[in-house]
């Protein structure tokens, strides 16, 4: 199994719902575990998200549990004319997971993306390999849970 990872991930869905409902819906990061395969639950600390909000994630895979940290690094809320992106670092791999939502004449087209602008961590890669099957099962894991969520938003954002 190789230990290089893809730098960008992404994908993108079309929800007929005002960029305003889905935002709020994507910034309520404890609704996350709702939507992701891996999040089992997040804890937003001070409970408001913003800019420099910190929180925790409890993960899963099958028998394994794992905690991550994170911080919004990205806060700009959307209007019906602009573009709106929350963006988190996740400080135990050093990567950026991201909402960006975009109005269109019928919605919102939100785009979900996994970022490595520092790399992956040395440890993360380490721990993927021994435990995770490797980069290249983790990342085909990862895309589809990217794709699970994006569908579960808009289900919820339709719904």
């Amino acid at each position: 199994m190789p230990d290089t990872y893809e730098k960008l991930l992404e994908d993108s869905i079309e929800i007929d719902a005002a960029p305003e409902a889905v935002w709020a819906l994507v910034t309520d990061l404890p609704r996350m575990a709702r939507w992701s395969p891996q999040v089992v639950r997040s804890k937003v600390w001070g409970g408001v998200v913003r800019s420099g909000a910190k929180f925790t994630n409890l993960n899963r895979r099958g028998y394994l549990f794992w905690p991550t940290n994170g911080k919004v690094v990205r806060y700009t809320p959307p209007s019906a004319s602009a573009v709106g992106e929350l963006g988190f670092r996740i400080n135990e791999n050093r990567t950026v997971w991201s909402f960006t939502l975009e109005p269109t004449a019928t919605g919102t087209r939100v785009i979900q993306r996994r970022e490595t602008p520092e790399g992956i961590s040395g440890l993360s890669i380490g721990m993927t390999k021994a435990a995770l099957g490797g980069q290249d099962v983790f990342t085909e894991e990862l895309r589809a849970g990217m794709r699970q969520t994006l569908e579960r938003i808009k289900a919820d954002a339709e719904g």
